[in-house]
């Protein structure tokens, strides 16, 4: 009989009360001087803030590619139809498809792109695998936006991923304005784990997709940490990118201009930080949502 050795939950959270508890992990998991694309001065600011913008990673035919399967694939009823597939509540527009690199070919040429991986192999000083990729959506005039969070807090709790080892890169097919919902991030705050408070529903994913509930920071949660780190707004080009740590608190606003945002989201997990079951949940998150699939991505 083989007993599976128990797991410290080093982050609690979704309990009676919310806590906020100094984060224990590394945020750069690699040696000093180890190899990669990331310069030391750039990887001395990811530690420092928790995020590291590129004004262009992807050139102006290769935005062309990306945004054109995009477009399609949001426009395909089948996969509009398809449980990974996330429909906006009023407009029923698509909002979001996840496991994208998995529906499309050409996503999946991107996640496996040097320049994508090669960056995460360095923040996380191991191989890598996808723990979660899609696609947003956020047409104007009235798109919803992304509630203030922590990704880890809900991957630790809902999809078990034991640390924070873990690195999401976004990249922009149309261009973000101050104005059309950008991504927002708290710069420092990474350095602090705020555990929610509140249980987690049963298939809580249905609903948190299309607006987040368990695992929202209070007020005043957020206030301490918006008067202690400032709020960043990402500003620029179709074709940039913005990595970002996993326990960065982040969100978006509405976007009620006439122009569009939308970009292509990919999670890196590193391969010695496997899921394992939920910390603060009653059943795992479909595959689609968090993988159970560690493959390093090659």
């Amino acid at each position: 009989m083989t007993v599976t050795p128990e797991i410290t939950d080093l982050y609690p959270s979704r309990g009676a009360t919310e806590v906020a508890l100094p984060r224990t992990d590394p945020v750069v998991w690699s040696a000093p001087g180890a190899p990669g694309p990331i310069s030391e001065s750039e990887l001395t600011s990811y530690e420092r803030d928790g995020f590291l913008a590129m004004e262009q990673l992807l050139t102006p035919d290769e935005v062309a590619t990306y945004r054109a399967e995009l477009d399609r694939l949001v426009t395909d009823p089948m996969i509009k139809a398809d449980e990974r597939s996330i429909v906006e509540p009023k407009s029923q527009e698509i909002r979001s498809v996840f496991e994208v690199h998995r529906i499309s070919e050409i996503f999946a040429r991107l996640v496996r792109d040097e320049r994508l991986v090669g960056r995460a192999r360095q923040i996380l000083g191991s191989d890598v695998y996808v723990h979660q990729s899609r696609i947003n959506v956020k047409p104007g005039f009235g798109a919803s936006g992304f509630y203030w969070h922590s990704d880890f807090e809900t991957w630790h709790a809902e999809d078990g991923l034991p640390r924070m080892r873990t690195v999401s890169v976004s990249v922009a097919l149309t261009e973000n304005y101050d104005t059309n919902g950008g991504l927002m991030i708290m710069p420092g705050s990474h350095k602090t784990f705020l555990g929610c408070a509140g249980e987690t529903p049963k298939d809580n994913y249905k609903k948190s997709l299309q607006m987040q509930d368990a695992g929202t920071p209070s007020d005043e949660a957020l206030t301490r940490f918006a008067d202690a780190h400032g709020i960043r707004l990402f500003t620029g080009k179709a074709g940039a990118a913005t990595w970002f740590d996993c326990n960065a608190m982040h969100g978006s606003g509405d976007n009620i201009t006439p122009y569009p945002r939308s970009n292509v989201f990919i999670v890196f997990n590193s391969v010695e930080n496997e899921a394992v079951e939920p910390f603060s949940a009653p059943v795992r998150r479909p595959e689609f949502i968090g993988a159970r699939d560690f493959t390093p991505v090659r």
